[in-house]
């Protein structure tokens, strides 16, 4: 995340968390007047529509107030879905064993996307099973990575 996404986590997350949800990530992608605000929160129980509603309505009103973002925004909420993006260390340590797409800032070993199994977290980099070969991804050179949800054919 960037400075930007960190400050509005850090300004949402006690009222996310004191209406029963948490902070599963923040993306702010500034495009001049159609920026966007996408607040992804999760909870044990899973996420409904009306509570997305009722944090959007919560936090909508922290951000006026703070001024947070200065120029116009569309603020979204939402739950990350079985495709989710992962934020944090912390999430790549729970999707081990789960296939993931990885998308790099910057190339290693001349590529930019990768797919398969998070096999590993290392120092700081996502350790990705394709084939026979394992990729360490620092995280830190890590543009997006999803989780690409399997369902079982039976």
């Amino acid at each position: 995340m960037n400075r930007k996404e960190t400050e509005v986590e850090e300004l949402l997350a006690p009222t996310v968390q004191a209406l029963g949800y948490n902070i599963w990530g923040v993306e702010y992608l500034n495009q001049g007047k159609h920026s966007k605000l996408r607040l992804y929160i999760d909870s044990e129980e899973g996420i409904e529509v009306d509570d997305c509603a009722a944090v959007s309505r919560h936090v909508s009103d922290i951000l006026d107030v703070e001024e947070s973002i200065e120029s116009a925004y569309t603020l979204e909420v939402s739950s990350p879905g079985l495709d989710r993006i992962l934020f944090k260390e912390s999430q790549y340590q729970a999707s081990i064993g789960e296939q993931v797409d990885v998308r790099l800032n910057f190339p290693f070993e001349d590529r930019k996307k990768f797919s398969g199994m998070l096999v590993d977290i290392q120092e700081s980099s996502a350790v990705v099973q394709i084939d026979d070969d394992e990729y360490v991804l620092p995280i830190e050179n890590i543009a997006r990575a999803r989780v690409v949800p399997t369902f079982d054919k039976g």
